[in-house]
């Protein structure tokens, strides 16, 4: 520690959730943020008054409107707000470690040695000692382990400017900041992990959350459009289903479409093939998780539902972002191939060098340009 106050402003995009008021009575451990910046994004009718957040003084603390359109957008207004050279973006549900301030300074001084724009923290999701995970639990899991997620990023702020912030055509906290890590990539820009601490808990969510986060397909088809067919790569996005689903509910419909007119083998083949689909899909998410008879019934039920929601709302986003320009990778500034973070200390496969179809232009926020290259630990 080299400073009692460092060069970052904190951005906090929040939908009221109770952990706020601790996150930021949190940063008041020295060395703190020169600024913390929260921004109200409940939407309006969810917005009957203040937010009720005693913001501190030390570090000097603002609650900013949003504009109620998801946390893309409200960081972007954060951002442009924003004071310091770095800007750190936390989710008002994470809780940070007692030295997380430390950590920070740490961080950001390594990730300027570099060269790196941008520093990510490490993530802990808390699941429960007793018993196995349910669906949810996993799914909220895996952000320990994914890339460049914004529950807890620094960047640069005067590289976000220039590339226009966040792409705000993503309405949801899905791909949002994977995507903005894209354009950074794609312009040799160099992103790296850190060492500072913060936990994620799981948090409550109904039976049928697994049907609502469906809308997040439509999110990967505006990716697939900008960055073609290797957009998992470039995003660091694990292989999905979406093929999978795609044919369970060719053979649903195929099956219904055959009774109906009076072909009774092809339709009981094509059945035999949607049951076969679905049960594959239903003991995936049921074998690894508590069993309870709840939790099976709500797998089963939800697995003859997701695989028509999936391909849904893809297609829905492939007609919405149909005039979504590609992006193609800049003249990066540093010399080393793009990669991307893998476990803490390693180093993952190479990201696509080919180009992706079509022009970059700089626009503004909401119509994004691409960027490139990734380290993992700073």
């Amino acid at each position: 520690m080299t400073t009692d106050v460092l060069d970052c402003s904190v951005v906090i995009p929040t939908v009221g959730r109770p952990g706020l008021q601790a996150l930021v009575d949190a940063l008041a451990a020295p060395p703190t943020p020169r600024e913390v910046i929260v921004v109200d994004d409940r939407s309006a009718r969810r917005r009957p008054g203040p937010l009720g957040l005693a913001a501190p003084d030390h570090p000097p603390t603002r609650v900013v409107a949003g504009p109620g359109r998801g946390p893309a957008a409200a960081r972007n207004v954060g951002l442009r707000l924003a004071r310091a050279a770095w800007v750190v973006f936390l989710d008002d549900d994470v809780q940070i470690d007692p030295q997380w301030t430390e950590q920070l300074a740490v961080d950001l001084a390594r990730a300027a040695a570099l060269g790196a724009v941008g520093v990510q923290g490490n993530l802990t999701v808390p699941l429960p000692a007793n018993r196995r995970p349910t669906d949810w639990e996993r799914q909220v899991a895996g952000l320990a382990g994914a890339a460049w997620i914004t529950a807890d990023m620094a960047y640069r702020r005067d590289v976000l400017l220039s590339l226009g912030g966040f792409d705000e055509r993503f309405l949801r906290a899905f791909r949002e900041d994977a995507e903005l890590a894209a354009r950074l990539r794609m312009r040799g820009f160099r992103l790296v992990r850190g060492h500072r601490r913060a936990t994620h808990p799981v948090g409550v969510a109904g039976p049928w959350v697994s049907l609502r986060r469906q809308a997040g397909n439509a999110d990967d088809a505006l990716l697939r459009r900008l960055y073609g067919p290797q957009w998992r790569q470039w995003c660091g996005v694990p292989p999905g289903r979406r093929r999978r689903h795609a044919l369970v509910t060719a053979a649903g419909a195929l099956a219904v479409l055959a009774w109906l007119a009076g072909a009774r083998r092809p339709a009981t083949l094509a059945g035999l093939a949607w049951l076969a689909g679905t049960a594959e899909f239903a003991a995936h998410r049921i074998v690894p998780g508590p069993r309870t008879p709840r939790e099976v019934a709500t797998m089963a039920v939800t697995s003859v539902a997701i695989p028509p929601l999936a391909v849904g709302h893809y297609l829905r986003g492939w007609l919405r972002h149909r005039g979504a320009r590609p992006l193609t990778a800049a003249p990066a500034p540093t010399a080393s191939a793009p990669t991307a973070p893998g476990p803490a200390g390693l180093v993952a496969p190479p990201a696509p060098t080919g180009p992706v179809a079509g022009p970059v232009t700089a626009g503004p926020v909401g119509a994004p340009t691409p960027t490139g290259t990734v380290e993992v630990r700073a």
